[in-house]
């Protein structure tokens, strides 16, 4: 298989990194230390592409394909990945959601301005009390004529503050366990819908996360993403997507983590040398040097996979979990030798290290933890369901 990347994918990287350099190096920190969304950078990255980066052009987004998008996540990520969650959340969840499953009108309506990133998107799948148990939510969506009432509190819903649409899975007949839920696209300057308490989190903070509640939202029959009772379907389909994309991210933190980790092994002097000559830093320089470039691989070829979806139709579900579920432990890994490396600088607020490692925690947990991955994995392997 030939990695080599075309022109277009130096281009779209490079730009990336240009981007995230000179726009988003000089306020990330401020950011992390506030919790606040950054706006202004995200308008910039609509305007230039990157929110919507697979779209086609017709509707708004970049028409370019699925290594163009990782290439981009990476680069974004390597400076600051609270920026890459917003951007993996809007291109992978919900833009892919609404251009795979969504109507023309529905296309036309929301995705033209999502994709264009002239409108935020969000995804909302896991409650209170239901998470990687989806077919256990509360949250419920009646029929009522032309319309569905939906009642109900969603958590941990990522631009769920700032969002303009988000796409809703919710219960529409509870008898059916995952087979009763439906997905649903949601306006949220409507009635009914109230934002509830913001994440106060680890990491990833200027990503603005928070509960969202429904009290009597009435949402149109129209605004059905797909048929009534395939929404459990969709919301795992469009995982394997979002499972390409923070996999990037976390190989993006990763490779942050090493450049620092290199550079300081050049310059910090202990016991009469740079600690680089010393056996016990170049273990963890080439230990994690070999994770990344693995990690690499296996996000280039679920990348090269979902590609090939586009055209085939085949399922990508394992590659994307095997990207995911490295790439994530990969970032944990370099983040924690950076740590180590640095030394009590590392611990400080002064250099983006402990940033770095308050971030990728984030990447074994959301959209499938480790252990999640890891049952994908070995089912698609023994051939269960």
């Amino acid at each position: 298989m030939d990695l080599t990347l075309t022109p277009e994918h130096e281009m779209i990287r490079q730009a990336a990194r240009d981007f995230a350099e000179q726009e988003i190096a000089p306020i990330a920190a401020a950011h992390d230390e506030t919790g606040q969304f950054p706006a202004a950078t995200i308008q910039q990255m609509g305007r230039l592409g990157f929110m919507g980066l697979e779209i086609p052009e017709e509707y708004g987004g970049a028409g370019l394909d699925t290594l163009a998008y990782v290439l981009a996540m990476i680069e974004i990520c390597k400076v600051d990945a609270a920026h890459g969650t917003i951007m993996s959340v809007n291109n992978s969840l919900v833009c892919h959601a609404l251009y795979k499953f969504g109507t023309e009108a529905q296309k036309q309506r929301y995705l033209r301005p999502v994709a264009s990133g002239q409108k935020i998107g969000a995804y909302s799948l896991t409650e209170p009390m239901s998470g990687s148990d989806a077919a256990a939510m509360q949250s419920r969506a009646v029929r009522a004529g032309d319309d569905y009432l939906i009642t109900g509190r969603k958590s941990w819903v990522t631009s769920a503050p700032v969002a303009d649409y988000i796409l809703l899975f919710t219960m529409t007949d509870p008898a059916q366990g995952a087979r009763g839920i439906s997905a649903f696209i949601i306006e949220t300057d409507q009635p009914g819908f109230t934002r509830g308490k913001t994440e106060p989190k680890l990491g990833i903070r200027a990503s603005a996360t928070s509960e969202i509640v429904f009290d009597g939202y009435r949402c149109p029959a129209a605004n059905r993403l797909g048929p009534e009772g395939q929404g459990f379907k969709i919301a795992m389909a469009v995982l394997d997507a979002g499972r390409i994309g923070i996999a990037a991210q976390a190989l993006g933190i990763a490779e942050a983590a090493h450049a620092a980790s290199v550079s300081y092994a050049r310059e910090r002097q202990a016991f009469g040398s740079k600690i680089g000559a010393f056996q016990g830093i170049q273990f963890k320089i080439a230990d994690m040097r070999t994770r990344i470039e693995a990690a690499r691989l296996l996000i280039y070829q679920a990348a090269l996979a979902k590609e090939r979806s586009k055209a085939t139709g085949e399922r990508y579900t394992q590659a994307a979990s095997m990207a995911k579920l490295f790439a994530s432990e990969t970032a944990m890994f370099c983040a924690h030798a950076a740590v180590q490396i640095h030394g009590g600088l590392g611990y400080s607020k002064e250099l983006p290290i402990e940033r770095y490692f308050r971030d990728a925690k984030i990447t074994e947990i959301y959209e499938g933890t480790s252990e999640i991955q890891r049952l994908v994995i070995a089912r698609q392997e023994l051939g269960l369901r």
